[in-house]
Order: C-alpha cells, then sequence, then structure tokens
C-alpha cells in the first residue's frame, strides 16, 4: 500500500460515488476501483459491502478511512515542515477566498503574486467562510482570505487591509450628488443585505442597526453583484465594501457615497492554522496582498 491508496480511499468516502472520486483524485474509475480492491486484498479485509447499488463502507471500513485521514493530515505536515524549512516559495498552495472578496481581489493580486513567486502553484478555492474554516481544520486548504469573524478566532490571523464599506444608493437618490454621508442619516431606513451565510451580512447590518436602520426582510441577495442591480433598479440603498466598488463614483445606475460617523470596514486577513510550519510563506503572501491593494 502507498499514500495515493489512502488518498483514493478517502475520496470515495468523501464522494460516496465511484465516478467522482476517480475524479478528484484525476484517475479513472477502473484504476481506483482496481487500487480499493487491490488494498482490501492487502490488509485481508473488506472496506466496501459490494453487494449494495451505493458506496456503503463496512464498519472497519469506516474506521480505516479515519486512520487514512490522519496518516494523510500528518503527510501533509510532514511536506509543510520541509517546506518551511527550506523557506523557499516553491510547491502547492491552496488558498480560500470568501465570495464577496474573490472576485474583487483575485485580479489584483494573482497576476503579481505568479510574478513574484513563479515556482509557487496556486489553487484557489471559493466559498462562505463556514465552509471555508471546515476545510482549513481539517487540512484540506493551506490558509484563507477573508473578513475576520469570530469563528476565525482559533487561526493566527495576519491583517491585510482595513476595507471600508461605502453606501450604493440609485442614481435618482437624494444621497446621489453627495461625497459623503453621515451613518446616522440611515436612522429609520431600510437597507438591502446578503443572506444569511455572508459574513459580510453581519457585519453591514451591525454597522446599519447601530445607525437606527433595518434590513429589508423581504429580499436577500446571494451576490454582491445581485444587490448591486437592486439598488440599480430602484429597490433600495446598500452598504458595499469598497474593493467590489467601479473606479467612477457614478455607474450603470448606482452611485458610490462615503459612509462617516462612524466609517464601517471589516478587517481583511489570512488565516492560518497554529502551528503551521508555512508561517513565513503565508506572512510573505500576506504582506504582498497588502502592498497591492
Amino acid at each position: 500500500m502507498n499514500i495515493r491508496d489512502f488518498e483514493y480511499l478517502v475520496a470515495l468516502a468523501e464522494h460516496k460515488h465511484f465516478r467522482k472520486a476517480a475524479e478528484a483524485c484525476f484517475v479513472s474509475q477502473p484504476t481506483l476501483s482496481g487500487q480499493i480492491r487491490k488494498l482490501e486484498d492487502e490488509i485481508g479485509t473488506s472496506l466496501l459491502e459490494r453487494s449494495s447499488r451505493r458506496v456503503l463502507f463496512t464498519d472497519s471500513g469506516l474506521q480505516l478511512v479515519e486512520q487514512a485521514k490522519r496518516i494523510l493530515k500528518e503527510v501533509k505536515t510532514f511536506k509543510e515542515m520541509a517546506a518551511g524549512q527550506s523557506g523557499e516559495m516553491t510547491g502547492p498552495m491552496h488558498i480560500g477566498f470568501i465570495p464577496t472578496v474573490g472576485p474583487y481581489l483575485l485580479p489584483k493580486i494573482v497576476p503579481k503574486l505568479k510574478e513574484a513567486y513563479p515556482d509557487l502553484e496556486l489553487f484557489l478555492h471559493e466559498a462562505q467562510t463556514h465552509q471555508l474554516v471546515r476545510q482549513l481544520e481539517e487540512g484540506k486548504l493551506d490558509c484563507l482570505v477573508l473578513a475576520s469573524v469570530a469563528e476565525t478566532a482559533h487561526f493566527k490571523e495576519i491583517e491585510v487591509y482595513n476595507e471600508p464599506l461605502s453606501v450604493a444608493v440609485p442614481c435618482g437618490h437624494e444621497w446621489a450628488d453627495q461625497l459623503e454621508v453621515d451613518m446616522h442619516e440611515l436612522e429609520g431606513r431600510t437597507v438591502l443585505a446578503l443572506g444569511d451565510g455572508h459574513c459580510l451580512r453581519d457585519h453591514a447590518l451591525g454597522f446599519c442597526f447601530a445607525a437606527g436602520a433595518k434590513d429589508d426582510e423581504r429580499f436577500k441577495a446571494t451576490s454582491l453583484e445581485t444587490l448591486r442591480n437592486m439598488v440599480a433598479a430602484g429597490a433600495g440603498i446598500t452598504l458595499l465594501p469598497d474593493l467590489s466598488l467601479p473606479k467612477e463614483r457614478e455607474k450603470d445606475g448606482v452611485c458610490y457615497v462615503r459612509a462617516v460617523n462612524p466609517t464601517p470596514s471589516r478587517s481583511l486577513v489570512l488565516a492560518y492554522r497554529p502551528g503551521s510550519p508555512l508561517r513565513v510563506r503565508f506572512e510573505k503572501i500576506a504582506a504582498a496582498i497588502a502592498s497591492y491593494l
């Protein structure tokens, strides 16, 4: 048996499907199926219930899957320690981004990172905060770039940018020609917001609630672009992070007004597991990101 066999076993347990597991491992289905059977022959026990059309693991199989996960995690740590000792920016790096950061930050930083560290192989993953946190805890990701929230408190964090939030209003709105708006002027108003699961929802609404505003419960957006389009259609006003704003103060029916007293903001950080041997690498990436913003 070898490390690759453990990867096949864990992939099959996660996907519960031979074809999907094979695709995740970049091999053919017969190859993966054959290696699983070969592993069973080698250890002398059945991992799967062969009579079922579904992928069902035996009790022994489930226990060995958990052991395989632990082995793979240790192998990953071994490789990270080796990379950390060398201090070189080489090899694979899996980075997670939240949807309200990735689309606006990645075009700015990826070309620069590739230019600065040509031997660093970047794998970029986008998901909501709770999903990224779980993947970082499980060792599937090396680090995250996201807004600092309570869920990330047990990780080490390197701040890369304190990002202001601006008020987005329809171009016919009374604030459209203003350069700034006092947050207290939101008192009694209704604001559009992202749906549950987006950490920006909590950040933005926290400032709005403090100002005396309330959220529009009739509508919850799944993306910043949906929010922007709803504002352009005259459905309401919202707060948008500055990285998502166009260079123009007015564009496509939306006007962007700086919010003050206080200025709402969120802290974007690079988060990683405490004790990770790749700390120096993370510090270099965080410094690079900060320098490009």
